[in-house]
């Protein structure tokens, strides 16, 4: 059974999880369920379902939740589930965060209204308002680069007055201004970047939501341990030898899709399909990726 805390809420290492899709872009619960199980055997204690990185913009309410449920059924209490509630429609989100706590999900992740460009009032009203729909723990997830709108420090200070908001997935690259939040607040500060990890860590983050992760979440697992430890030394090893893998994922741009297809390439879900305005892989970045996860000694060399 996953040990939360205070200082990690939802656990230390999370993946924001791909929603596996079959060919005609049904959204596939049996491979959503054995990825997240084949997660949790490697490393994770916590799994993001729903957010950006498994499309969240382009699945439907009823899949969300019959995702959650497939997820929550598969890894039982072996994880904590946590399960975006992202809009920026606030009453779009509340039904997402009710559905989320009917399907089961143990926590929220709930984004900062993006597009329309709130103020800071507007921000804090949403988002307390999400909050309120259920009483599951909250992670709020900070996003400039796709939201437009950064959390102000006073909103991050009245949203950390309310009982249920306990963490944030920091995507901002600004590690300095999450220490002064965490030393100031006490919330559970989550690396959103996985190259900022092992920065975060170093800064007191209680943890890492991933991409590479889908991936390397063992490797994951023994640098926030090294941390843990004080090993300083032993978690950049740890790191440095998840490297290769943060690059596939992560330096294109597009992790929802090389997420896809190297976990298609390594057999772990059926294939890469994904729905518009994603665009399927063309066969050069397959092979890129292919190539890749030869490299970083995580796919045999092919036979010729």
């Amino acid at each position: 059974m996953v040990v939360t805390s205070s200082a990690r809420p939802f656990g230390a290492v999370l993946t924001a999880m791909v929603t596996p899709m079959a060919p005609d872009g049904s959204v596939d619960l049996e491979a959503g369920a054995a990825l997240a199980a084949h997660l949790v055997d490697h490393g994770h204690d916590g799994i993001v379902l729903n957010g950006t990185t498994g499309e969240a913009p382009t699945t439907h309410a009823p899949e969300k939740a019959d995702l959650i449920r497939a997820v929550v059924a598969a890894v039982g209490d072996r994880a904590v589930v946590v399960a975006g509630a992202g809009s920026n429609d606030t009453a779009h989100a509340v039904r997402m965060a009710e559905q989320a706590a009917d399907a089961g999900a143990h926590g929220l992740l709930v984004v900062s209204p993006y597009y329309s460009r709130p103020s800071q009032e507007g921000v804090y009203l949403h988002t307390a308002a999400v909050v309120g729909a259920t009483d599951l723990p909250v992670m709020l997830y900070d996003v400039p680069g796709r939201t437009v709108v950064r959390y102000s420090d006073d909103t991050l200070d009245r949203l950390a007055a309310l009982e249920q908001v306990v963490a944030v997935k920091d995507a901002t690259g600004d590690v300095f201004a999450a220490l002064k939040v965490m030393q100031r607040t006490g919330l559970a500060y989550y690396s959103g970047d996985d190259p900022l990890t092992l920065a975060f860590l170093a800064h007191g983050a209680a943890g890492v939501v991933s991409m590479a992760g889908h991936l390397v979440g063992d490797a994951l697992a023994s640098v926030v341990r090294a941390m843990d430890a004080g090993d300083v030394v032993a978690a950049r090893a740890a790191f440095v030898g998840a490297l290769p893998a943060i690059d596939v994922i992560c330096g294109s741009g597009n992790g929802a899709l090389r997420s896809k297809v190297a976990l298609a390439l390594l057999g772990l879900i059926p294939g890469a399909t994904m729905r518009l305005p994603q665009a399927p892989p063309s066969p050069d970045e397959v092979e890129e990726v292919r190539a890749a996860l030869v490299t970083a000694g995580l796919l045999d060399v092919p036979e010729v």
